[in-house]
């Protein structure tokens, strides 16, 4: 435990100081997020590229761990496998400059986290075997796991881009499930020391972060940081032998609100409607309704650790019905905010 808190603190430290001058570069840079769409909600420019902070502080000290100790190689983790968490996070942190310096259209940003999921797997991060809420294990064949492998960790980056609508929300969400999935590292069940201390790392870049993201923020993600928070759960869910059932039931309302407002935005105006920005989220819906920046934001915390915490305990049948009470509740607030539009444009 010692060891998770030093490098866990060290990794804030770096990406704290780091923000820093990430934002003085990306305000000489030009890339700067102007409020000039409807759906913004800040009210002056606001440097993005925060992203990058997170994944130098990442990298930096996971790579100081690898050349001192054999922590992080203790178990079925390799170098070639941290090699393509690497390389992904800097496709990311390119694709995602270039997207906040020239806002890109979406059919070209979503190259970016496209490459970055086909890295890791081409790198050898898979998932063997998942178990079955039924009872027993289901064992994956090497392209049933490159498949699961780059349709989740699409779905998780695309869901924490959705999510980083308001101040410190994405960054909170993904802190809370690197949390999980250390805690559940670190159970006699599951013991995997080398998870547990990327997890701490992760969780102290996102952080060190945080503090300059949270409201009334002075940095965003920018479109690179919103997806590399989401691609480094997503990694972490798969690195530690598939526990994709952690990562859903903390962003198990998110993931839920991206798809009611893929599906609403698709039967609105087809598949060219779907990346079209609006202020129809969740989130965003909770914040029109009179809820400031931090209560929204404590709000998805508490419902994300809650959940969450179930993974800690509960098994594999029992966190099936988890994710199915997450899914009816999601189910009713959408119904409800469905026949709030209806009766307001009546």
């Amino acid at each position: 435990m010692t060891q998770l808190i030093s490098w866990g603190l060290l990794a804030f430290g770096l990406s704290f100081v780091m923000t820093v001058f990430v934002k003085q570069l990306a305000l000489k840079k030009g890339a700067v997020d102007v409020p000039t769409k409807a759906r913004k909600i800040h009210k002056k420019p606001i440097a993005r590229l925060g992203g990058l902070a997170i994944f130098v502080a990442f990298s930096a000290v996971m790579f100081i761990i690898l050349a001192s100790n054999g922590t992080l190689v203790s178990g079925s983790i390799t170098y070639f496998h941290y090699a393509g968490v690497f390389i992904g996070g800097l496709i990311l942190m390119f694709g995602g400059y270039v997207d906040d310096r020239y806002e890109l259209p979406a059919h070209i940003s979503i190259v970016s986290p496209f490459l970055a999921a086909i890295t890791v797997i081409i790198f050898g991060i898979e998932i063997e075997k998942l178990s079955n809420p039924f009872g027993g294990v289901i064992y994956l064949t090497e392209i049933q796991s490159d498949i699961l492998v780059f349709v989740w960790l699409m779905v998780v980056m695309y869901t924490t881009k959705f999510l980083d609508g308001l101040d410190g929300l994405a960054t909170s969400v993904t802190s809370i499930g690197s949390l999980m999935i250390m805690l559940l590292s670190l159970t006699v069940a599951y013991y995997q020391p080398d998870v547990a201390l990327m997890s701490a790392v992760a969780i102290g870049s996102m952080l060190g972060f945080l503090f300059w993201n949270f409201h009334p923020a002075s940095i965003f993600l920018g479109e690179g940081g919103s997806t590399y928070v989401g691609f480094l759960l997503g990694v972490l869910a798969v690195i530690s032998g598939g526990k994709l059932a952690t990562a859903l039931l903390v962003l198990g309302i998110p993931l839920l609100d991206a798809v009611w407002v893929v599906v609403r935005r698709y039967r609105a105006g087809g598949i060219k409607n779907i990346f079209a920005g609006d202020r129809k989220h969740l989130h965003h819906r909770l914040y029109d309704r009179g809820f400031g920046q931090r209560s929204v934001v404590l709000f998805y915390m508490i419902i994300a650790t809650s959940f969450g915490i179930t993974t800690l305990v509960f098994q594999s049948r029992e966190k099936l019905v988890a994710l199915v009470i997450l899914a009816l509740l999601m189910l009713l607030v959408a119904l409800f905010f469905s026949r709030k539009d209806k009766y307001e444009a009546q």
